[in-house]
């Protein structure tokens, strides 16, 4: 059985499940809307407003579409799997992502801070405190050890956490979230973490809501400067697999966050079908939880999804019937590492429409991000994030090697990007 296919999204993320998708026998026609220039070479990019459930539906419908897989996480915060689920006609076509109620774990960090407390999943000590209760917002961060963890409860793009240095500097930090509409309606909520010292790591993983595949684990590079430097960005790199996450701290994350955080779900009637991006800091070998996603993140869906070995229709068609335990999950044991280009000036002002030209190719895959076509053929820039560059090798140091050398055959007007992904884990490596 092959089914016609919606993805929804236009990253370098959408790219890569495009690209995977596009691979399976199962795969009778996929659709990208609204995609980019590189996922028409993978399917059938659409122009359609991803915002409007409605123009989701009419062309479902129109275009007997049997499965859709949700990208980013907008759509899923504003319930477009419970917009399916509570429609007559669209009801037995099947959405890989949470429900409303599910998403709430990406789109309220006070939300999931409850529930890992309730689940006794081991994260940061926290409270949460709104415009009215400043004053004991103010009196917490002076019982707690610096630097300091202020995160806008709703959704910000990646950008709602501030880490401050200083008493001052955080005092100021929470005032201005509450009170100056910093992040409008995501910091109408303020979350307050104590701040834990390790070395940070990605887990995913997709369920049926019963049972769970773990995917392959991941590091991402959030800061547009190399050492970690600078602005935070939706993210510069990663590479999977990591090199301090071994087979006793993945049992720890498994029994400790894994099942009882499926379990709680379950426990809530919370319907899930789809990944969950778990944001973990190892903390001396514990893992402890710094966040959820109800979705893949970019980049590291531009390491993981390569690194899957099964048909990944048939991935999602299990999940859709509750029948993920009767797969049998391949991973490649190999390394990938992908590394972002970006516009000058991202993630501050950028230009857009600059022309993109590839000289040759080493077998490395170039997943686009911020990228339009043009007449003729051309590409052009069209966001902050541009391509992302994913390599293989049977070490970072060979991945990274062959990442970088296909880096140097892209050219558009100021590109950059970092040169040092994956370097801190060979360093680790080296030590360890």
């Amino acid at each position: 059985m092959s089914v016609k296919i919606l993805l929804i999204g236009s990253g370098g993320r959408e790219h890569a499940f495009a690209w995977k998708l596009s691979q399976s026998k199962k795969c009778e026609k996929l659709f990208i809307a609204p995609g980019n220039a590189g996922t028409k070479d993978c399917g059938e990019n659409i122009d359609l407003d991803v915002k409007s459930f409605s123009a989701i539906k009419d062309f479902v419908l129109q275009n007997k579409v049997e499965l859709v897989i949700v990208g980013p996480e907008e759509p899923l915060v504003n319930g477009i799997t419970d917009f399916f689920l509570d429609d007559e006609k669209l009801k037995s076509i099947p959405v890989i992502g949470p429900t409303k109620a599910g998403a709430l774990l990406e789109g309220s960090k006070d939300f999931a801070k409850e529930f890992m407390q309730k689940n006794a999943i081991p994260t940061a000590a926290f409270q949460t405190f709104t415009k009215e209760a400043l004053n004991d917002g103010l009196k917490f961060l002076e019982s707690l050890k610096a630097p300091y963890v202020l995160k806008a409860d709703g959704l910000a793009a990646g950008k709602g956490v501030i880490i401050p240095e200083t008493l001052e500097a955080a005092k100021s930090e929470l005032t201005d979230m509450l009170t100056s509409g910093k992040f409008g309606s995501a910091a109408n909520k303020v979350v307050i973490e104590e701040f834990l010292k390790g070395i940070e790591c990605s887990v995913f993983v997709l369920t049926d809501g019963v049972s769970y595949k773990i995917l392959p684990e991941a590091k991402d590079y959030k800061r547009i400067g190399e050492g970690d430097t600078g602005l935070n960005t939706g993210g510069m790199g990663a590479v999977s697999p990591v090199p301090f996450v071994d087979a006793e701290f993945m049992n720890k994350v498994e029994e400790r966050i894994i099942k009882p955080t499926i379990a709680g779900l379950k426990n809530a009637k919370i319907r899930y079908q789809g990944f969950i991006f778990i944001g973990l800091m190892n903390v001396d070998g514990e893992p402890y939880v710094i966040e959820y996603n109800v979705r893949m993140g970019d980049p590291e869906t531009e390491v993981v999804v390569p690194r899957i070995k099964n048909d990944l229709v048939e991935l999602f068609l299990a999940t859709a019937n509750v029948q993920l335990n009767t797969i049998d999950f391949e991973i490649d044991p190999r390394t990938a590492l992908t590394i972002m280009m970006v516009s000058g000036g991202y993630p501050g002002d950028y230009e857009k429409g600059k022309v993109i030209s590839v000289e040759s190719t080493n077998g490395s895959l170039i997943f686009h991000a911020g990228t339009k076509s043009m007449s003729g053929n051309s590409v052009v820039t069209n966001g902050g994030r541009v391509l992302s560059i994913t390599a293989f090798g049977a070490t970072i140091s060979e991945a990274r090697k062959k990442a970088y050398e296909q880096i140097s055959s892209i050219k558009f007007e100021g590109a950059y990007f970092r040169g040092d992904i994956g370097k801190d884990l060979l360093e680790f490596k080296e030590k360890a």
